[in-house]
């Protein structure tokens, strides 16, 4: 009896601890992209085309695709987001797409974890479907494995992007950046004790958005009024404001204060900028 036990007890050690590990086929990603206030997660498998046909033959045209390979692609939104003028709740969906010659349909499935697309496809669960342009390389560029990426990253909206061989396909997402942080100043701002810090960020943001420039104004006075020190980019902010409002009379002396500290800082990117700001601004001046 003992040398059969023996014999098993080998044989599971070599089927424990002598196992072979290879590389996938194609291997897995996970890509994660804030985009404003706004987290967006893609997991999917990367398919490489191997001097494959890809288009019309790999991945026929006209049927519905995984969009990868391996199991489903799945997109998470952390918030409710607008893809063509649909909105998109917050949440995790499967991506499937519909390649053609021309253009792409691309939908979102409110069911997730699958392997494939699913045999007992329910249109039901079909939450957004829209169509985009194919967009083919005519300069003989071929991209060799499937690739997802977020690109032309903004405050308020991204483009999704899908490619592989000589094909990009470029979904714009907006995403309620604004709208969120509108809620937050006015939160925070008309509560009872708001920090000069939120002054000042209230202020940045209006003014990196091109909005309400004089609303941006007086939150930044408030928040210098409350700093004892500001520090030469505070004062550089308070300069680019009141030029937006153009007092560029203002904005000249702030800049000549941010200046000086710039260069006690030795910070040489702030010394350029304030000195080709005082300059521009100057001539400004009636």
């Amino acid at each position: 009896m003992r040398p059969v036990l023996t014999i098993l007890f080998l044989l599971f050690f070599n089927v424990s601890f002598s196992q072979i590990q290879t590389p996938r086929i194609s291997p897995a990603s996970n890509l994660k992209q804030t985009v404003g206030l706004t987290d967006i997660e893609i997991n999917y498998n990367r398919p490489s085309k191997r001097e494959r046909v890809v288009f019309g033959n790999l991945v026929p045209y006209g049927k519905i695709w995984r969009t990868g390979a391996n199991s489903g692609t799945e997109i998470t939104f952390s918030t409710d987001v607008q893809i063509a003028d649909s909105k998109v709740s917050a949440g995790t969906y499967s991506l499937f797409t519909i390649p053609n010659e021309d253009s792409w349909e691309v939908m979102l499935y409110n069911q997730t974890e699958l392997w494939s697309v699913p045999r007992d496809w329910d249109e039901s669960k079909v939450i957004f479907r829209s169509n985009f342009d194919s967009n083919v390389s005519t300069d003989g560029g071929s991209m060799e494995t499937f690739s997802i990426w977020v690109g032309n990253v903004t405050n308020n909206d991204c483009h999704l992007n899908i490619g592989w061989d000589d094909t990009v396909v470029k979904i714009k997402i907006d995403v309620p950046t604004r709208e969120m942080v509108e809620k937050s100043i006015v939160s925070v701002l008309d509560g009872p004790k708001p920090k000069a810090s939120d002054y000042y960020s209230a202020a940045v943001y209006y003014r990196e958005e091109n909005m309400k420039m004089d609303k941006a104004l007086v939150w930044m006075k408030k928040f210098v009024e409350m700093t004892e020190e500001p520090r030469f980019f505070h004062l550089r902010q308070y300069a680019l404001i009141l030029a937006a409002n153009n007092d560029f009379e203002g904005a000249v002396n702030v800049s000549r204060r941010s200046l000086r500290l710039s260069i006690q800082a030795d910070n040489q990117d702030y010394v350029k900028m304030n000195n080709e700001s005082i300059a521009e601004w100057s001539k400004k001046i009636r």
